[in-house]
Order: C-alpha cells, then structure tokens, then sequence
C-alpha cells in the first residue's frame, strides 16, 4: 500500500486537470450546440480525486460527460478499479450475477437459428459466456476486453478465445467473423459509441445478431436519485444515450432492430445502491492508496459505525427496490437500462 500510495502521489503532484481533454460545446451525438449541465459529482465508488459534469444535449437528449477525460485519465481512473485493488472484489460481483446472464442469453435465443459464433465484447471475466453457454449449447463463445480480464477467463475455460485490446482493432482483423455480438454495459463506456457500432457491423456476418444493454438516461430513478444514482457511475461512462437515439443511430450504421426491452433489462438495484453510496460517502475512507494517508483507529472507528447504523436503511431499500420498484419497473418507467437486439443487413 505505501509503495502504491508513492505512485498515486506522484501521478497526483499537479492535480487532475491534465486527465481531462478540453471542454466540447456541441453534441457528440447529433453535433447540436444546445447543451445544458445535467449532473455534476465526484467519484463515488473509488473516491479518486476529481470533480465530473454531465451535460445534455437539449435537442437530441444524449448525455456524456464534458469534459471528457483523456486517455491519460481514462487510465487513472480505470486503475485498480476491474484489476489490481478491485479484481477480487468485481470478479465475486460477476461471478454473481447468474440470473441476469441467463436473461441476456434468453433474450437473444429466439432470434437465433442454429449454431453460432458470439463474441462478447467488454467481457470481463467471462461469466457471462459460461452461463449462456449452458442453456445456448449450440454457440461458441470469444471474449474481447482491454484488460488481462479475456485472458484470464480463457485459462478458466470460459471462452474459446480471449482477445486483449479494443473492439474496432479486433474488427479491423477479423471481418464477418462473428454471428453474434454482445455489448452488455459496455458502449457507456466508449469514447466514441459510433465506431464500436462499426465495430459490431464489420465483424458480423450478414444476418448476424449485436445485443446491447446500456443505462437508460430517462429512467425516473435518475432524476429521483440524482447524483446517488449508480448508472451515472462517474468517471467510467462518458456517453448515456436514450434508447430513440441508439434506435436511430443502428439503423444509421446497417442493423435493423429485431427487439426492445426495458423491464427484462432492469437490474433491481436502484435505491439500495443509492443508500450504500451516501453512507461510504458519509463514513470515513478506508485505506486507499490514492487518499494522502491511512485512516487511524477512530477514523476505522467511525466508519464502521457509520455502515452498521445503516442496516437498516440498506435493508429497507432492497425490499422497496425487489418488492415494489421491480414489479412497477416497466410501468412507472423506473427502468435503470434497456437492451436492443438488432441484425446486420447484408
């Protein structure tokens, strides 16, 4: 930790602005110079150091973060976040996550017409293809991720391949080689959404199937929750496009969209993910290398009786989010996110 924290400090020595790239004053969406703040936040899930805007395009409602970070940011803030410090905490999140793989996988079988070959893009670890796989038993799965996370999930035995690097180089190599691709939470995350699209057009076979879940920007638990709202997930999504934008933008690049979901999306989260957010906000740091020094016995002191005392809310809000926000998802439009299944036209 001290010599992690020796690192971070000197990363930090001239603050956070050289991760940001300059301000842009038009939509990179649709190119509209009517823009408006829509959000500004820390981050809330690592606590690094750095303040984040959201603003929306008041024409075409796409929101993303402006300023941008840079390449240099993006590394920053990524850092020890699905590796290093974080990599065994997020691999027992996914690997929980059974249920809702199951979903996505169901939700692309009925467009599917026999065996296929997928690739899943921003794949992590894999556990999303080793589940589909069990109820998809005609389909090959390859990961693609730019962390070591496709490697790893190929020595496991997830995937047949796992390719390390970016989706448009992996394209660029491999045209029309996939029937199926999947992007689950995962072009929040591009610098440019256009290019991954043209990613997914290239490497698909005529016919074949893109899959995409994002965040949806016009949930009513976003601006219920504001900035304790998790799909905001500063610094690490720069663009939230609502689903009539993405709609468009596929048919735009050569898909045809086959299905639109929102309740089956949903990830049934919303306010206990917003309680737990102010409560380590609220309570003392842990240990991390990034803050200028450790925290001492009271420091520890405090924070845990911080989070004991918010049991309580923690439970309360799983049972609103399973109980009573889950079965009204759909109708209130409480949905966190939505999902398209579209094919290639040749």
């Amino acid at each position: 930790m001290a010599v992690l924290r020796a690192a971070y400090r000197r990363e930090l020595a001239d603050g956070t602005g050289a991760f940001f790239e300059a301000r842009q004053h038009r939509c990179p969406w649709c190119g509209s110079a009517r823009l408006g703040g829509r959000l500004r936040t820390t981050d809330l899930l690592q606590h690094k150091p750095g303040e984040f805007c959201l603003d929306r395009c008041h024409d075409c409602g796409h929101i993303f973060q402006n300023p941008r970070l840079s390449e240099r940011g993006l590394a920053f803030y990524y850092r020890d976040f699905y590796d290093g410090l974080g990599e065994e905490r997020l691999e027992g999140l996914f690997a929980g996550g059974t249920a809702s793989y199951r979903a996505r996988a169901e939700s692309v079988r009925p467009h599917l017409t026999g065996r296929a070959e997928w690739l899943d893009v921003g794949t992590g670890h894999g556990h999303f293809c080793a589940s589909a796989g069990e109820i998809l038993p005609g389909v090959v799965f390859d990961g693609l991720d730019r962390s070591d996370g496709a490697e790893l999930a190929q020595r496991a035995g997830r995937v047949r391949h796992g390719h390390r690097g970016t989706f448009p180089e992996l394209a660029a190599k491999r045209p029309g080689s996939y029937d199926v691709v999947s992007m689950f939470h995962y072009l929040e995350h591009a610098p440019d959404p256009q290019d991954e699209l043209e990613a997914a057009h290239a490497v698909l076979r005529p016919g074949g199937l893109v899959v995409i879940d994002v965040p949806d920007p016009e949930s009513r638990f976003a601006r219920l929750l504001g900035r304790w709202w998790l799909p905001w997930l500063q610094p690490q999504h720069l663009h939230l496009a609502p689903v009539g934008n993405l709609r468009r933008r596929l048919g735009e690049t050569g898909f045809t969209v086959l299905a639109e979901e929102h309740a089956r999306a949903h990830d049934a989260v919303d306010l206990v993910a917003a309680v737990w957010l102010a409560l380590d906000a609220l309570a003392p740091r842990e240990d991390l290398p990034w803050l200028p020094e450790p925290p001492g016995p009271a420091r520890r002191a405090a924070r845990g009786a911080t989070l004991l005392a918010g049991v309580p809310l923690l439970l309360a809000a799983t049972l609103l989010d399973r109980a009573v926000a889950a079965p009204l998802a759909g109708r209130w439009g409480l949905t966190n996110a939505y999902r398209l299944v579209a094919r290639r036209e040749a």
